[in-house]
């Protein structure tokens, strides 16, 4: 195996230029052709591929070397820029070759289980167990330093608005936070157990408490909790707090960031200030709260204009106080055929509709589903109504209000998705002034929608005890197109609110001390005005780099099962680790 003495990298692959110049490269072997007395080498590293040309001219030596070079093979390359004869538009040194006079294999390379190439086929699966190799592909690589740049720019902007970057322990305390935490077992203190932090939420405001005024940290978070494409166990959190602050400070401070991370890391002009919707208009005209505006499809309440029929479906949701609600799926007849609106009811009931009324507009009259309860003129006044027309679909659900939001909000995106009607575009929503409760039907009691730390509006607090469905949140979310980026609150800063905060919320002083006590005594000692937000940094670099999962903006991620295929985590410590743990390993049962 060669070495690299005596040759000193000048220019990565991707970036070499100079006709004339000499230049050293080094890389992976992407691809070779050897045509007898021609041999071209494709070399890639992080930043591009630049070809190496061996021909008649060339050291025999060097050429003979050439011809034993296989893919992934590991070169340096010394050697002279000239114009290539057969220019390639697709990579940025396509004006340009290397012809090389010194060679050197550094290393050689099995063939790989499948080909380091941009489009691929190859099963996630089998990409994820040899990840090393997956991510020699220039597109992951691109992801990953996207997301380094996105990383960079955050701490450059909270630099210059003079927070200070602290770190926060990973191992903590466990509280709770709204997922299941992940434990680490104590050596020291037998039985005990350290959580790793869902977030830094209550070290961030005893920061607070402390007098830095203004925090940031890249955080990491963990939650054991079920994966999905925009979810891992494990992920980072752009986590800022500030003190002497309402709302308008911490969403002008954030929009400040968006309109700087975007002209800084992709040249792209965010308008500020960001639109603003509250969460009951959220719900009520797009039936989520993380909407996509970027296009219609708004959901309209007709109860009104059914109120009179007999169709039992409309008459029995409204005799419950519900609502009957609608959207309007446009130029969608073609494709929504019966059979098609068929699976649509069962997707409607698999989120929790009983059903999915429809009209279904191809001929001269519309075909609706509950026809035989209205004449012509009561369904052509409907159609009127909602400003459909010949050609559109329409999807009705009649059931309460928190049946019917969601399940139209879901079907909305749905159908536009199918019809392929959602423009490109940068989507950045606030969505204010949440519910403090949310009401469980299963305890049949309210419980808290945030964190016990969230502030009420103050015109609010008196309906804690006697009407919590009227308390109203200090709370806001950042949403880019349709994907939630991130949650914030301003905190409650005075300690007998707090306390009665916690008892509202159902917790026994016991339980107060058990999980709060530290942070309950600090406010006792005086809090300012303070208040924050995480965002999530892994959801921001997919979303600006395009892609659909979390897996291909993060760098050994977790699978379905929150395994790591190319490691095999988790995996089995021996009897000896445990018994130093004091821990015992109960047998799974199977039944």
């Amino acid at each position: 195996m060669d070495t690299m003495k005596g040759l000193k990298r000048t220019n990565y692959c991707g970036e070499t230029e100079g006709i004339g110049k000499e230049v050293v490269v080094g890389g992976y072997v992407q691809k070779i052709r050897d045509m007898g007395n021609l041999i071209f080498i494709d070399l890639r590293d992080r930043t591009g591929i630049v070809q190496l040309a061996f021909d008649d001219s060339s050291d025999r030596d060097v050429f003979e070397k050439a011809k034993t070079c296989r893919s992934e093979f590991v070169l340096m390359a010394k050697g002279t820029v000239r114009e290539r004869e057969s220019k390639n538009k697709d990579i940025k040194t396509g004006d340009i070759e290397v012809f090389v006079d010194d060679l050197r294999i550094l290393a050689k390379a099995q063939t790989p289980p499948f080909e380091i190439t941009n489009d691929t086929n190859v099963n996630e699966e089998l990409r994820l167990k040899y990840r090393y190799l997956d991510l020699r592909r220039n597109v992951l690589q691109n992801n990953l330093i996207m997301r380094s740049k996105i990383a960079k720019s955050t701490r450059d902007y909270f630099y210059e608005n003079g927070f200070i970057e602290i770190e926060t322990p990973m191992m903590m305390k466990s509280t709770p936070e709204g997922a299941r935490d992940y434990i680490v077992p104590s050596r020291v203190h037998h039985g005990k157990f350290y959580a790793l932090p869902q977030s830094p939420q209550i070290y961030k405001q005893l920061l607070m408490i402390a007098g830095f005024d203004r925090y940031v940290q890249l955080a990491r978070c963990f939650r054991d909790e079920d994966l999905r494409a925009d979810r891992q166990p494990e992920f980072t959190q752009i986590d800022l707090e500030m003190s002497f602050v309402d709302v308008d400070d911490i969403l002008e401070m954030c929009e400040g960031y968006i309109n700087h991370l975007f002209k800084d890391v992709m040249n792209v002009d965010i308008p500020t200030p960001l639109p603003r919707l509250s969460y009951n208009e959220a719900m009520e005209r797009y039936g989520s709260d993380k909407p996509d505006t970027r296009f219609g499809m708004e959901i309209q309440n007709i109860s009104d204009d059914v109120k009179d029929s007999e169709f039992v479906v409309f008459k029995s949701a409204l005799e419950n106080n519900g609502s009957v609600r609608a959207i309007v799926v446009p130029d969608a007849a073609s494709v929504y055929t019966r059979k098609e609106i068929d699976k649509l009811v069962e997707y409607a009931k698999g989120i929790g509709a009983k059903g999915l009324a429809y009209v279904r507009w191809t001929d001269d009259m519309p075909n609706a589903s509950f026809k035989k309860f209205f004449t012509e003129d009561e369904i052509m006044s409907l159609m009127d109504k909602l400003g459909a027309k010949k050609g559109d679909v329409v999807l009705i659900v009649a059931d309460k209000d928190r049946v019917t939001l969601p399940v139209l909000g879901a079907l909305r995106l749905k159908t536009a998705k199918r019809l392929d009607i959602i423009p490109e575009g940068w989507n950045f929503l606030w969505i204010t002034d949440f519910p403090f409760f949310e009401y469980d039907e299963e305890t049949d009691s309210y419980v808290a929608m945030h964190h016990p730390f969230t502030m009420p509006k103050d015109e609010c607090i008196q309906y804690l005890d006697s009407a919590p469905e009227k308390v109203i949140a200090k709370a806001y979310d950042l949403v880019l197109n349709g994907v939630e980026l991130s949650s914030g609150s301003i905190r409650i800063n005075d300690y007998e609110l707090q306390q009665k905060m916690f008892e509202a919320l159902g917790l026994t002083d016991e339980e107060i001390e058990a999980k709060f006590g530290f942070l309950v005594d600090a406010y006792k000692y005086g809090a300012a005005p303070h208040g924050g937000m995480g965002i999530g940094l892994d959801r921001l670099t997919m979303l600006m780099t395009g892609v659909d999962n979390l897996r291909d903006v993060t760098a050994f991620p977790k699978v379905q099962n929150a395994s790591e295929l190319m490691s095999q985590a988790p995996g089995t410590v021996d009897a000896a680790q445990l018994e130093e743990l004091a821990i015992a390993i109960v047998p799974e049962n199977k039944d």
